[in-house]
């Protein structure tokens, strides 16, 4: 479970590597709201792909290919959506037992016996500080262990967007980018962490070991031969997969260039995150409906030098065809310095008590 943020699509490549070392990935994910995208709308830009199955249905594809991943059902965890309206009332949405105990309610109704979670922090993050966010994942990883399953959590850094992809579509071609063996090394190197803590909370292997066989099913293509089984089961066409150009071609692509020469400094992430909603690649209300070919591909990420004039980043649409408002967003998101920046680390802490 990841607690959201810009561009992360860690689902899309964790459930197939997992699932290729034949253990079983039975998720249930969310939609997107805000500057934060959705695992389910994500899926949902596979042509025919199904997040509803019934009960069966679910148990049978996990069964068969090793994972299923579908939308939240209403009765799952009832208790939970008259807690969250109280919460939104009250103004209590940030109450950190209240967020874990959501979270992790749904977790143990499902019945898992491992539950790793993506806590997220960072200006694109739901909790923005270091501090509050090993706070929640040491609340849930509490929470997890009191009920006997292993739980344990990776706190990781949402001040950069992760990968290089924002938006439905895209963010299935560069997860698929990186379940070929390519794709950003940040994603990457989070996915396999990810995968690896899994593994070994799942399989009681020491966890170096288990980092090994992650590596070599992503290199040898049987994590992504997996992704296409999963991707197949729930009824999604996979041959668009043969030829990328013809996945969720946008009418509209604009091209951001940079105003300044320097070294970018600082990213806002969550600025970043509601001008891809502006292009029609997220919700603001719940009832929103989703351009799936919308987005943005940054092409210049904190850290790197950018010279007058270069291309920071490209914007996709279909329903937006003006796009001066999400332009301007983004380059607010961005400072840039004269001097070179270091970057944060990627992986901040690892909490398993």
């Amino acid at each position: 479970h990841s607690t959201g943020g810009v561009g992360d699509k860690t689902t899309l490549v964790v459930a197939p590597i997992v699932a290729s070392l034949r253990l079983t990935v039975a998720k249930m994910s969310g939609r997107g709201l805000g500057h934060t995208g959705g695992t389910v709308d994500k899926l949902e830009s596979i042509k025919g792909y199904k997040t509803s199955l019934s009960s069966d249905e679910f148990i049978k594809i996990a069964q068969k290919c090793g994972i299923a991943v579908v939308g939240q059902t209403g009765n799952f965890a009832p208790a939970d959506k008259k807690i969250y309206a109280l919460r939104d009332v009250t103004a209590t949405v940030d109450s950190i037992p209240l967020i874990a105990s959501s979270i992790m309610s749904k977790k143990l109704a499902a019945g898992a016996n491992t539950i790793v979670l993506d806590v997220k922090t960072g200006s694109g993050a739901f909790m923005k500080s270091k501090e509050q966010a090993v706070k929640l994942a040491e609340c849930m990883v509490d929470i997890g262990k009191r009920y006997g399953r292993k739980t344990a959590a990776l706190i990781t850094n949402m001040d950069i967007p992760l990968g290089n992809n924002i938006g439905n579509s895209l963010e299935v071609k560069e997860a698929v980018e990186v379940l070929r063996g390519k794709g950003p090394n940040d994603l990457r190197e989070i996915c396999i962490e990810l995968s690896a803590m899994i593994v070994s909370s799942s399989t009681d292997k020491p966890f170096e070991e288990s980092k090994k066989s992650v590596k070599e099913v992503l290199s040898s293509g049987l994590a992504y031969k997996k992704f296409l089984e999963w991707i197949a089961a729930q009824g999604g066409d996979v041959s668009v997969f043969d030829n990328m150009d013809r996945f969720c071609k946008p009418k509209y692509i604009y091209e951001i260039k940079a105003n300044v020469c320097g070294y970018i400094s600082y990213m806002n992430a969550e600025e970043i995150g509601k001008s891809s909603v502006v292009l029609g690649a997220g919700r603001n209300k719940k009832e929103d409906e989703i351009d799936y070919t919308a987005g943005i591909i940054m092409k210049k990420k904190t850290g790197d030098y950018v010279t007058m004039g270069e291309t920071l980043a490209v914007m996709y649409s279909s329903t937006v065809n003006d796009f001066s408002l999400a332009e301007k967003m983004y380059l607010s998101a961005l400072e840039f310095s004269e001097t070179a920046v270091k970057k944060s680390p990627l992986m901040i802490d690892r909490v398993t008590k």
